[in-house]
C-alpha cells in the first residue's frame, strides 16, 4: 500500500465519522461506557485479588514438633521445612514463647506451678500459594520429627475455614470478571456494527457507483475499517482518562476511610489499563467494522 492510498483511506475514514457525527459520537460514548464498566470491574478484581493475596500470606500451617526431639534437633527441622517448594517462610515457635503468650491471654494466677515446658515446640508456616496447601500439608506430615496424636495422625494443622473462604473469593472474582468482560465486549461489537451499518447506508449510492466502475472490495472496505479503528481507539483513550480520574478518586476515598486496606496505586496499573483499553477499542473498531462491511459487500 503506497502512501497515497494510505492517506485516502484515512481521509475517507475521518469523512465517514463526520458524515454521521451524531451516531459516531453515540458509538464512542457507548463503547467508552462499556470499557469503563469492564475496566472498573477489572480494577475491583485486581484490588480484591491483592487483598486476598495479603490474606493468603496470613493463612498459616501450624506444625507441632515431637517432644522426643532435643531442642537442637527441633530447630534443625526448620531447614527441612524451608526446603519444601510451597513454603514461603517458617517461624520457629519455642515452647517458652507459647507459654508466655498463653499467660498473656489467660489469668496469670492460673499459670502458677505449671512448668514452662508444658507446651511443645511448634513451627508457624506461611505458604507461597494456598492452592497447593493440601499437598504442602501432606509433605510436612511426612517429615521425621513431627508429633502425632493418639491415633498416629501428624499434628500439622491447616486453617481450613480461612483457606476455603480465600479460594472461593478468588474463583468468584475470576469467573464474574471474565463473564462481564465478555458480555460487554459483545455489546461493544454490536454498537460498532450498527454504527458502520449506518455509515454504509448513508453512502450506499457512492458504494454502488464504485462497484459499477470496478473498484475492488478492499478499496471500498478499507475506509470503513479505518473509521471503526479511529472510533475504537478514540473510545479507548477517552475511557482511559475517565478511568484514571475515577480510580484516583476512589483510591483517595478508600484510603481515607479504611486503615486496613490500601488500594493498589494507579501508578502500578496505568500501563496494563492503557494497553487493555486500546486493545479492546482496536478489536471492537476493526473487527466490528470488518464483519459489517463484509456482509454488506456480499449482499
Amino acid at each position: 500500500m503506497n502512501r497515497h492510498m494510505f492517506r485516502y483511506y484515512f481521509t475517507e475514514g475521518f469523512r465517514g465519522i463526520f458524515l454521521h457525527a451524531f451516531s459516531s459520537f453515540a458509538a464512542v460514548g457507548v463503547i467508552t461506557a462499556c470499557l469503563l464498566i469492564m475496566g472498573s470491574f477489572s480494577l475491583v478484581a485486581v484490588n480484591i485479588q491483592s487483598m486476598v493475596t495479603e490474606m493468603e500470606q496470613s493463612a498459616e500451617i501450624v506444625l507441632t514438633v515431637d517432644e522426643a526431639l532435643s531442642d537442637s534437633a527441633a530447630r534443625s527441622l526448620g531447614t527441612r521445612i524451608s526446603e519444601i517448594d510451597n513454603v514461603m517462610q517458617s517461624i520457629w515457635f519455642p515452647r517458652e514463647q507459647a507459654f508466655e503468650e498463653w499467660i498473656e491471654r489467660t489469668d496469670p494466677l492460673a499459670a502458677q506451678g505449671l512448668p514452662e515446658d508444658v507446651f511443645p515446640h511448634r513451627y508457624r508456616i506461611f505458604l507461597v500459594d494456598v492452592l497447593f496447601a493440601e499437598e504442602t500439608v501432606a509433605r510436612l506430615s511426612a517429615l521425621p520429627g513431627v508429633a502425632k496424636n493418639d491415633e498416629g495422625v501428624p499434628l500439622v494443622r491447616l486453617e481450613r475455614e480461612l483457606l476455603n473462604t480465600l479460594l472461593a473469593i478468588r474463583q468468584v472474582v475470576q469467573v464474574v470478571s471474565l463473564a462481564l468482560i465478555l458480555a460487554l465486549l459483545v455489546v461493544s461489537l454490536f454498537i460498532m456494527q450498527n454504527t458502520i451499518k449506518l455509515a454504509t447506508f448513508e453512502r450506499r449510492e457512492e458504494i454502488a457507483i464504485m462497484r459499477v466502475v470496478g473498484a475492488t472490495k478492499g478499496f471500498i472496505r478499507n475506509p470503513f475499517i479505518v473509521e471503526g479503528f479511529i472510533l475504537g481507539l478514540l473510545a479507548g483513550v477517552c475511557a482511559y482518562f475517565v478511568q484514571m480520574a475515577v480510580y484516583n478518586r476512589f483510591d483517595k476515598t478508600i484510603s481515607d476511610a479504611l486503615d486496613i486496606f490500601t488500594p493498589v496505586p494507579f501508578a502500578e496499573l496505568w500501563m496494563p489499563v492503557f494497553v487493555f483499553f486500546l486493545a479492546i477499542g482496536f478489536f471492537v473498531g476493526v473487527f466490528g467494522s470488518l464483519m459489517t462491511i463484509r456482509k454488506y459487500l456480499k449482499a
